[in-house]
């Protein structure tokens, strides 16, 4: 093993294929084979994340190894090349410790260095050295980011920063918050729709070099701090591309900021083969909604709040039913991810490019199928009810909270009720649950008081299989790993439609579609607690008890 090789692969770089995964193993057996070593997959192996903790980070990213345990006086580490013996010495002067090797892939070493959290370490460090040293702010151009680099002498600011990024990289962070207190700066990152803390507060006296920061590399105006200032920037991680949205808004103690990762490489990767088994249906539920968007026209109608991943689903809907005789148009605010065969446009109300205007001008070419990112007005409502009585499958979304007040939503904003119920296929309401890392989830007994605040009876289900949140280094210690949606489906039958028609009131509607066979969001998220995937208290977070 070269230590002037190659730097790591960055993180969510594309993963090497099955095939490429076992041709590396294959080689590495033979390595280990040829020279007598131990084969050790770390995929599987038990770290001992204690001791991984006791190295310095920046010799296992230089060195790339892993320490495994200590035998007498021998440290036995992982590596993919144990014959650069230039190396081995090297390390074994740094450590003061005889080295025993034994093999494994490079990349299961690169992800067991991430899995313990080696870029969280070095941002404890950052921000330690941050906190005893006055920064003056530098417009230094943006570099690649990666732990060889943090691991050198940087302007504490800019290491700083990159370290927060590089790390919500690695943590599957979807938005970096940065919030003023009045002695403190606390920097928290959003993960599978929760906020967690990515450090130890900062002293307040350091918040606005953090901000001024943030602001060069977003080309945003540092004087300015009394109104909001929205901007971007770009970085390059090892030769992959990530944009990221800057939102900075005043506050009684200062600043705050919002930066929002738009990996957009990757998730287009993902968004590839993407399908409505992977969105979380209950397989009855699955079938129908199948049935739904295999329609010839009318309107596929989603509604959720923002982030409960509307989106996603109408996206996997598209993908599923896209063939070379269809031409589907997606109007959007802003085309996020592209879709492979299909036409793309992004609102752009600053050069009056609004929903309403782009449906008409989609409408004109000619389209199979729809799909308008959402329905904020009148306008834009009669436009898609009219798409979809005159031939056209229309999928949408609005925002309400469940598939009854989605109802009033579109009576309350003067569309014709007639038009509307008839242009109908179904109404889906949709959450957002995080799931139990497989890793450490743990079964256990909730109290009665648990079930009954839960609006479970306990008599019926004192018996039945629960698990908690744990955390573990898979996860990053947060107990979860990862989201799957739950649903409420309305299937807009005859005679839901003439009680809408006759303006009945939603408790009505709602117990008219319960007779019919509905399942509310609250039954859903109980299924994903009977089977494992979720706990009581995520699904309390997120929906009424009934």
């Amino acid at each position: 093993m070269s230590t002037n090789g190659t730097s790591p692969k960055s993180i969510g770089s594309m993963l090497p294929s099955a095939a490429e995964a076992d041709q590396e193993i294959c080689l590495a057996r033979e390595t280990a084979a040829r020279y007598r070593l131990e084969f050790i997959d770390l995929g599987t192996a038990e770290l001992d994340h204690d001791l991984i903790h006791e190295h310095p980070v920046d010799l296992m990213t230089r060195f790339k190894f892993i320490p495994l345990r200590r035998e007498n006086d021998r440290l036995i580490i992982a590596m993919a090349d144990p014959t650069n013996l230039d190396a081995l010495d090297e390390l074994k002067a740094q450590l003061k410790v005889r080295l025993k090797p034994v093999v494994a892939t490079l990349s299961a070493v690169e992800a067991a260095l991430r899995r313990g959290d080696s870029a969280q370490r070095v941002l404890q460090d950052a921000t330690e050295s941050f906190r005893i040293k006055v920064i003056q702010e530098t417009d230094q151009g943006e570099q690649d980011l990666d732990l060889d680099r943090l691991a050198d002498e940087t302007a504490p600011v800019i290491k700083l920063i990159d370290t927060i990024v590089l790390t919500a990289l690695e943590r599957r962070v979807s938005d970096i918050h940065i919030e003023a207190h009045d002695a403190d700066v606390t920097v928290k990152y959003r993960i599978d729709g929760a906020l967690y803390p990515a450090m130890n507060p900062i002293d307040s006296s350091f918040h606005q070099m953090l901000i001024s920061r943030i602001k060069v590399m977003s080309e945003l105006d540092i004087a300015e701090r009394r109104v909001p200032q929205d901007g971007r920037f770009r970085v390059r991680v090892k030769g992959r591309t990530i944009d990221f949205r800057v939102s900075i808004i005043p506050s009684a103690h200062g600043e705050n900021c919002v930066i929002r990762i738009l990996d957009k490489e990757q998730i287009n990767e993902s968004f590839r083969d993407l399908n409505l088994n992977v969105v979380g249906f209950d397989p009855d539920e699955l079938v129908q909604f199948r049935r739904f968007i295999a329609e010839p026209y009318g309107m596929v109608l989603v509604t959720g709040p923002t982030g409960s991943g509307k989106t996603t689903t109408l996206y996997a809907a598209l993908n599923e039913i896209y063939n070379e005789e269809d031409k589907i148009i997606t109007i959007e605010d802003p085309v996020e991810y592209q879709l492979r065969g299909v036409m793309q446009i992004p609102v752009n109300e600053k050069k009056g490019l609004t929903f309403a205007r782009g449906l008409r001008a989609m409408l004109r070419h000619d389209p199979d199928k729809v799909m308008v990112g959402e329905i904020r007005d009148t306008d834009t409502a009669q436009i898609a009810i009219n798409a979809a009585l005159t031939g056209h499958l229309v999928f949408t979304t609005v925002h309400a909270n469940n598939v009854i007040d989605v109802i009033g939503r579109f009576l309350n904003i003067g569309v014709e009720v007639y038009n509307f119920v008839s242009a109908l296929n179904c109404i889906l309401a949709q959450r957002l649950v995080r799931q139990l890392c497989p890793h450490c989830k743990r079964q256990y007994q909730p109290t009665d008081r648990e079930l009954l605040d839960s609006g479970i009876n306990p008599d019926k289900f004192r018996s039945g299989v629960f698990f908690e949140s744990v955390g573990c280094p898979e996860c990053n210690q947060t107990g979860y790993r990862g989201r799957t949606a739950i649903h409420e489906l309305l299937d807009v039958t005859d005679p839901i439609r003439e009680l809408i028609l006759a303006r009945r009131p939603g408790s009505e509607v709602r117990r008219a579609a319960r007779q019919e066979g509905l399942n509310s969001l609250r039954e859903s998220a109980l299924k994903k607690v009977f089977s494992g995937v979720t706990t009581l208290r995520e699904i309390n977070r997120v929906t009424f008890v009934e």
